[in-house]
């Protein structure tokens, strides 16, 4: 995996603060983030021979929240040679979340849209996920959200949590189902409610669950897939 040289500027903003963070400590950071993730066949190997007795066969799937609202950003879109495209824009400052988790081998995808982003509402989508595989053994790679750590999390006996390194977004292949949804399904579209835009997303999350072949073609990365998720 190859990784980007650091900005020109000297410096990148953290998202998380107002701080800014000199490149070279940024670049460590992402040098340093494919250390765990070259350990992950070795968890996974781990995990699966652990399982054997239980005869429960383990599912890896990866996990992220995105947030979707009624501010809209206008996009590129198609329109007849020598017409200038008009779309709306609103600023609403109202908004749900997207809980969703995908298996990149087969392309099983579970989704849940929820109001807040927080240790009650993870906790609901870990059971909801829980259930959904509850004769297998499902190791999750997620990212550090506080949610994710929090102590009163209640994390399901037969789900096992995997951190990713800090500032790796590019590592989680749910960032491209985010961004499959939101060309898809939510281009220069003005939503009259919260509840409107709700609508939508199920429409979306629906569609994809469905759609298997087309998520793992989406979220199939080579390192991913190539991770034997049977026991030798």
């Amino acid at each position: 995996m190859r990784f980007p040289s650091p900005p020109s500027i000297g410096c990148w903003r953290d998202r998380d603060s107002a701080r800014l963070r000199p490149a070279r400590i940024i670049l460590k950071w992402i040098q340093h983030a494919s250390r765990p993730l070259k350990k992950l066949p070795g968890v996974v190997a781990k995990v699966v021979q652990q399982q054997v007795r239980s005869e429960r066969s383990v599912r890896l799937m990866f996990q992220d929240e995105a947030r979707f609202g009624r501010i809209n950003d206008p996009r590129r879109c198609w329109v007849p040679e020598g017409i200038r495209p008009e779309v709306s824009v609103q600023i609403v400052r109202e908004y749900t979340y997207l809980f969703g988790a995908v298996s990149p081998h087969d392309g099983v995808l579970d989704t849940l849209v929820l109001p807040e982003v927080n240790a009650e509402t993870m906790s609901i989508f870990l059971d909801e996920v829980s259930q959904r595989h509850r004769d297998q053994y499902i190791l999750k790679v997620l990212d550090g959200a506080g949610w994710h750590r929090a102590l009163d999390l209640v994390i399901p006996k037969n789900i096992q949590l995997l951190a990713l390194p800090p500032y790796s977004p590019q590592l989680n292949p749910m960032e491209h189902l985010w961004d499959e949804i939101r060309e898809k399904w939510f281009p220069n579209l003005v939503f009259n409610s919260l509840e409107a835009v709700e609508d939508r997303l199920i429409q979306a999350v629906l569609a994809l669950e469905r759609n298997a072949d087309s998520v793992a073609s989406i979220t199939g990365f080579d390192w991913i897939i190539s991770i034997p998720m049977n026991a030798n």
